[in-house]
């Protein structure tokens, strides 16, 4: 296991988190929770009625840890008080008081809910749900961190292998690789020094953040380059004390060599532990090419800015991405 990824576990179980996980009956997520119990990583909770979920644990051959694996059942009363407290979060976009019943039915947003009203501290779903269906509950029952940001968006850890010939051992965090398609000069941005905290939160380094382009410093004309100079502009003014710089190629932000040709006065050039990518796009793309060809450890995406932590899964990760992802949760909650 990385050394970040250690040291990201451990954090985690001296804080005692109570996490969330509303996938109950998928196979990997109880695999998940079996292992974060008897290693003690975090405090996880399972929605659903404890027979059923019990009676899963003992068919996956499991050991059921009880004291400390929590289980919450959809009590009527409870789906009462929630809805109610939906319904008032989201009368003025016109939905009716059963609607508001209806959708606090769904696991996603009665763990949400709980987030939201501090029984747990955080959620972690996505193995079988959708990230739009995960962010759609989050957004709209934990909301926006106003006083942080204006936008939700995510990252990605991507941990290197000690053995890599150009990374080894490092950890880089690439943003927006999961949320936002077609930002803004705003919201580029916005991610950007939200990812720059996020990178410092988890890693412990200080964030060297490269607003990425197919242009470096110039070289090339675009509407797409001028937007990221406008976004490496604005986050320079809400952040001075941040290392920023931009627009920058892969190359220029990643090797040395070339970032002292390229960009010789960046104070990022070929030092960059963030990148942020210009849309969707790229994103998606860069951080699955990074994992799958270039054998980094993928951890995310890791939502940002909401007011308190729900993280999504991909929905072919492996039990111990469950776990990592959970203690991620648990490492940011506030």
């Amino acid at each position: 296991m990385h050394p970040v990824l250690q040291a990201i576990r451990q954090r985690a179980k001296a804080k005692k988190a109570r996490i969330v996980f509303p996938e109950s009956q998928d196979e990997r997520t109880l695999r998940a929770v079996e292992e974060m119990a008897a290693q003690e990583l975090v405090v996880p909770t399972l929605l659903g009625k404890p027979e059923e979920i019990i009676a899963n644990f003992k068919r996956l051959n499991l050991p059921f840890h009880d004291g400390k694996i929590c289980i919450v059942d959809f009590e009527p009363a409870k789906l009462s008080d929630y809805a109610d407290e939906y319904f008032h979060l989201r009368r003025h976009k016109g939905i009716s008081r059963s609607e508001a019943e209806r959708i606090m039915s769904n696991p996603l947003f009665w763990g949400a809910m709980m987030v939201r009203r501090g029984e747990v501290d955080g959620c972690v779903a996505g193995a079988v749900n959708t990230t739009a269906d995960v962010l759609r509950a989050a957004i709209q029952v934990i909301g926006v961190d106003k006083e942080c940001t204006n936008l939700v968006s995510s990252f990605f850890l991507m941990a290197f292998p000690a053995e890599h010939p150009s990374a080894a051992g490092r950890v880089f965090t690439f943003a927006d690789c999961g949320v936002v398609p077609y930002p803004s000069a705003e919201e580029l941005a916005d991610i950007a020094i939200s990812s720059a905290q996020s990178h410092q939160m988890l890693t412990g380094e200080k964030p060297k953040v490269a607003m990425l382009s197919f242009s470096t410093k110039g070289s090339a004309s675009h509407e797409s380059v001028e937007k990221v100079i406008r976004a490496t502009e604005i986050a320079k003014a809400r952040c001075p004390e941040l290392e920023i710089d931009g627009e920058l190629q892969f190359d220029a932000a990643f090797v040395e060599s070339v970032g002292k040709r390229k960009a010789p006065d960046s104070p990022v050039a070929g030092r960059a532990n963030v990148f942020i990518f210009p849309n969707l796009d790229a994103g998606n793309i860069g951080y699955k090419l990074a994992e799958r060809l270039g054998g980094a450890t993928a951890i995310g995406p890791v939502i940002q800015g909401l007011a308190k932590p729900m993280n999504d899964l991909s929905r072919g990760a492996k039990p111990s991405d469950i776990v990592d992802m959970a203690c991620v949760c648990a490492v940011r909650m506030k």
